[in-house]
Parts: structure tokens; C-alpha cells; sequence
């Protein structure tokens, strides 16, 4: 087997993978930069307000409630019975109308709710962080709230956009948009913390990256391709009330329960522990994090290809293409986050500094680490799994995500208060342990009763 085989049969690597590596390559050394630029130019104090900058903003799953990988599926089922040539569609006039109906729900829904996340974002920010300030701390945190709630706004009105780009199978074109992206963020946020800029450095990274992609659009054919689909007569529509929404209820239930999952560390420890400690959990969930998107673009890229062998009923296909996927995402993952860990480890053992900041004390402490480590991993086979049974239009997982939403809240609120990052992690690794083993039955179950006929 030559190297060229090897890569795109054992490793699964694609166009639409390499590309969408090449940006998740370039995201985990921004991040890996980004963390030295953070503790040379920002206190303990203002790492903790920029991790929790972001857990605040997340509440905008509340708004998005998970209609962006809806968007995705749906776009890709009705454009699987389509081609695109020479920017001409063709196909039934059935699904160029309930495609163009599609982009028009979309623009109509993200116009009026994102007008909405501005507003909350910037009440929910000025009372947080107001009533659990000190003073004697001293961040000035109200003007850099500002710039990014706005940016925060810019950038969720553009995210259907994207998913209707993935859905028509524009994975390689959205994925090279993500590297100029990627490409681009350094020059932001590493000369803004040089200059002095702080924590306004996030605002102004959202502001930057919403115009680049917006900018990177308008002057590729897929614009052209969008005007297309935009200008269609709508005959047959696509109805939200009836196809979208039984669907999306259950996709919003999940998404919320993940915000209780995922986003609620920093803002109690951020109350109970101070910002500092808030930091220390924020750079290692940001740094956990970059590793899992980057294993995960195994998955992601595949969605559209998933989605077109369920509509077509291809199912040893889909099978097929999805074992391989899981091994690859597995097998990776674990070897990164393996790597990761023991990297932090040593840093911290050796005290090794950078600039006269010691480096391993921005992140948890040992134990807490592995365990934060565990609970990414057991993400890779959760997600892959949740990818696939969602790819069939349908939400089998929302039980599981409002129970373990609940108990990871109540870990979250009852052992952070009682035992500190300590408690908060062992009782959200042990949840993760039941989720996977939960989820694993119920995909199971799933793939035997809807293939069976």
C-alpha cells in the first residue's frame, strides 16, 4: 500500500477532512499560542473573565436551540435528488422549492433572534459580572462585554448560512473558508494582547471573523449558488411547523441540557472559587476542547454523506463509512488527549515557565486534569453516535440529554460549592461514564429498529 492509499483509506482522509484538519491544525496552535499570549499579558483574574466571557455567551444555544445541524440535514436530503452544474440546479422542481423555502425560513428566524441574543447577552453580562465583581480586583470588563456581545450577534447570524453551504456538500469549501479564518485569528488576538488591548481582544476577534467568512462568500461561486437558490419560485414548502419542529424541540431540549453539561464550570467557580480558579478551568476546557474538534472533523465532514445514504436508503453503505469514521475518531482522539495530558503534567512537575509566568498553574492541577481528559474522551463515541441517529431526521437522545443535564447541574452547583474543582470534576466524570454506556444502548437499539425494514 503506498503512502496516498494509506492516508485515504486507513487514515480517512479526504479533500473536505484535509481541509477541514488544516483549520482545526491551525486552530490548536492558536490556542496552544493564544495560552502563552494569555499568561504573559493578562492576570490570573482577567483569564478568569475571558474563560467565562465565553461560558456567558454559550447561553445562545438557548436561541439557536439546534436548528443549525437541522439546517444541515435537511438541506442535505433534499439536495441529494439535485445537481448543481455551471451554477444551473437540476433536478424536481419539488426539491429546488423546498430548498429555496428552507434558506427563506432560515433568513426570516435569524433576523428576529439574534436582535434577542444581543439584548440578553448584554443584561445577563452586566448582572453577573456585576454583582460577583471585586473591586480590589480591578478588571475593566464592562466595554470588552459590549464589543463581543455585538460580535456574538454578528456571528450567530451567519451560522445557518454556513450549515446550508455544509448541507449542499460544500464541506471542502467551508473548511478552506475556516482556515483563512483560522489563518487570520492570530494576527487578532496575539497583536491585540501585545498591544494591550486585553479582554476587548475577544470582541474584536468575533467582529473580525464574521466579516472575513462574510467577505470569503460573497467572492466564491457558492454565493452564486445561494442567489440561485434564494431567487427559486417556492411552490412546495418546507414546513416548519410539521417537518422541522417536531424534530427541532427535541434537538433544543439537548442542546439547552448541554449548556447545563459543558458551560456551567466557569461561572460557579467564577462565583465560588473566584476568577482565578474559573481561569484554570477555562484553559484547560478551551485546550480539551480544541483537541475534540479536531478528532471530531472525522465525523462533521461526513454529515452530508451520512444524510444522503439514509435518504437513500444505502444502508451497508452508511454502515460501511461509519465504522471506519468511529475507529478513526477514537484512535486519535485518545492519542492526543494521552499526549496533551502528559505534556501538562511535566510542565507542571518542572514548573517550567514562559516569560517569567509559571505556565502549569494557569491550568487544573493534576487529578483534576486526567479527569476533565476522561470525560472529553467519552465525547468521541457520544458524538459519533448522536451524528449518526440524528442524521435520520430524528432525536432519540433527548431523555438522555435532560437527566444528565439535571444531574450535572446539581454535581455541578452541590460538589463545586462543598469540594471545590475537585468535587466538580470527579462527579462530572462519573456522569460521563453513565452517559456513555446510556447512549451507547439506545444507538443500538435505533440502528436495529429503523434498518430492519
Amino acid at each position: 500500500m503506498n503512502l496516498y492509499d494509506f492516508i485515504t483509506q486507513k487514515l480517512g482522509i479526504d479533500k473536505a477532512i484535509f481541509y477541514t484538519l488544516l483549520g482545526k491544525g491551525l486552530q490548536m496552535s492558536t490556542a496552544l499560542f493564544t495560552v502563552l499570549f494569555i499568561v504573559r499579558f493578562l492576570s490570573s483574574d482577567e483569564q478568569g473573565y475571558y474563560y467565562t466571557f465565553g461560558s456567558i455567551v454559550a447561553i445562545q444555544v438557548f436561541f439557536e436551540l439546534g436548528l443549525t445541524g437541522i439546517i444541515t440535514q435537511f438541506v442535505a436530503h433534499e439536495a441529494s435528488h439535485l445537481k448543481f452544474r455551471e451554477n444551473i440546479l437540476e433536478g424536481d422542481e419539488i426539491y429546488k422549492s423546498r430548498l429555496a423555502s428552507l434558506l427563506k425560513i432560515c433568513a426570516k428566524w435569524y433576523s428576529i433572534i439574534s436582535i434577542g441574543l444581543l439584548s440578553i447577552l448584554l443584561v445577563v453580562g452586566f448582572v453577573f459580572f456585576t454583582y460577583f465583581n471585586s473591586i480590589e480586583i480591578g478588571v475593566k470588563w464592562k466595554g470588552p462585554w459590549v464589543v463581543l456581545a455585538l460580535g456574538t450577534m454578528m456571528n450567530f447570524f451567519i451560522t445557518p448560512v454556513i450549515a446550508i453551504i455544509e448541507g449542499l456538500g460544500k464541506v471542502k469549501e467551508v473548511a478552506k473558508f475556516r482556515v483563512w479564518q483560522q489563518m487570520f485569528q492570530p494576527v487578532v488576538l496575539w497583536g491585540g494582547l501585545w498591544m494591550g488591548a486585553d479582554l476587548y481582544v475577544l470582541g474584536v476577534d468575533a467582529i473580525c471573523r464574521i466579516l472575513l467568512i462574510t467577505f470569503l462568500i460573497w467572492k466564491s461561486l457558492i454565493y452564486g449558488i445561494l442567489l440561485l437558490i434564494w431567487n427559486k419560485n417556492v411552490t412546495n414548502r418546507i414546513s416548519y411547523r410539521k417537518e422541522i419542529f417536531p424534530y427541532q424541540w427535541r434537538i433544543a431540549i439537548s442542546w439547552i441540557s448541554g449548556y447545563f453539561i459543558f458551560q456551567l464550570f466557569n461561572p460557579v467557580l467564577f462565583a465560588t472559587d473566584g476568577p482565578a480558579v474559573a481561569g484554570q478551568m477555562g484553559m484547560t476546557i478551551q485546550a480539551l476542547n480544541a483537541l475534540q474538534a479536531f478528532a471530531l472533523a472525522w465525523i462533521s465532514t461526513k454529515v452530508p454523506a451520512i444524510s444522503k445514504f439514509i435518504a437513500l436508503k444505502k444502508y451497508e453503505e452508511l454502515d460501511i463509512l461509519f465504522g471506519n469514521t468511529f475507529r478513526q475518531v477514537i484512535s486519535l482522539g485518545a492519542f492526543i488527549l494521552l499526549l496533551f495530558v502528559t505534556m501538562i503534567i511535566v510542565i507542571q512537575k518542572f514548573n517550567i515557565s514562559f516569560w517569567g509566568v509559571a505556565i502549569g498553574n494557569r491550568f487544573l492541577p493534576a487529578l483534576p486534569l486526567v479527569l476533565m481528559a476522561w470525560s472529553t474522551f467519552s465525547m468521541f463515541p457520544v458524538n459519533c453516535w448522536a451524528t449518526y441517529l440524528r442524521s435520520h431526521k430524528r432525536e432519540p437522545l433527548m431523555i438522555n440529554s435532560i437527566i444528565m443535564g439535571i444531574l450535572c447541574c446539581i454535581s455541578t452547583l452541590i460538589l463545586g460549592k462543598l469540594y471545590g474543582v475537585y468535587g466538580m470534576c470527579i462527579g462530572f466524570a462519573l456522569l460521563r461514564l453513565v452517559s456513555l454506556t446510556w447512549i451507547y444502548s439506545i444507538f443500538k437499539k435505533k440502528k436495529y429498529e429503523w434498518h430492519k425494514r
